[in-house]
């Protein structure tokens, strides 16, 4: 029996709009950092300045300048993204907010994990009024490496008081989001197809389940709870 879902943020639970990508492309075009769109969707997911330093390395090679380039796109990503998180279009997914009561009328947990640093997740869980509906919240800046590595569910776990993994779901949109879950030894890998991942994207990753969206969550875990 699932007793905690670790749901991730933009493309899971909230529509940002294409604002993520947006601040993306603007950030490396700022600082002449080479990508393609593949890229991008690629490092959907991943820590934020994990995926600037892997860019800026990539064109730049290893040295303080590849450092400096990717701490300042960096904060500019993130700047621009808190304007945009604070004023622009920011919406729940269909169905997510009825989801956590759902899953909180089941007597199961939840948690936020993210890519995002601190000041982002702050913003979009301020924004949507969404701080009650969670046991704990993880973010980027929170562990020593970003998805795929299993951390932020790890500890998304220990601030929840969750014990055992193989009742802990984690959900998420992008391959990186399955790739966590599976490391992380988790229960029910959970992939949503209304952010940055397509069924064969999310198809090609582990995982032990593939939905519309995270409005069919609840009813997944009754089904799996029935079933034992």
């Amino acid at each position: 029996m699932i007793n905690l879902v670790v749901v991730d943020l933009a493309g899971t639970a909230v529509d940002d709009g294409g604002a993520v990508l947006s601040a993306f492309r603007g950030a490396l075009g700022r600082f002449s950092v080479p990508f393609t769109e593949e890229d991008l969707q690629d490092i959907r997911g991943a820590n934020k300045l994990q995926a600037f330093r892997q860019l800026a390395a990539r064109a730049l090679g290893s040295g303080p300048e590849t450092v400096r380039v990717a701490r300042e796109a960096h904060l500019a990503f993130t700047e621009e993204l808190l304007h945009e998180f604070r004023s622009g279009p920011l919406v729940p997914i269909e169905g997510a907010e009825a989801a956590f009561a759902a899953l909180r009328e089941q007597g199961v947990k939840i948690a936020t994990n993210t890519g995002f640093g601190r000041d982002l997740a702050d913003a979009v869980l301020t924004r949507l009024g969404w701080h009650h509906w969670f046991a704990a919240e993880v973010c980027g800046d929170d562990v020593p490496a970003g998805r795929p590595a299993p951390y932020m569910i790890f500890l998304a776990m220990e601030r929840a008081g969750a014990i055992d993994v193989r009742r802990v779901a984690a959900v998420g949109d992008t391959p990186l989001d399955l790739e966590a879950g599976a490391n992380a030894g988790c229960g029910a890998v959970i992939g949503v197809l209304t952010g940055a991942g397509t069924l064969a994207s999310l198809g090609g990753a582990r995982h032990t389940h593939l939905l519309p969206s995270i409005a069919e969550l609840p009813a997944l875990l009754g089904r799996l709870r029935e079933n034992g």
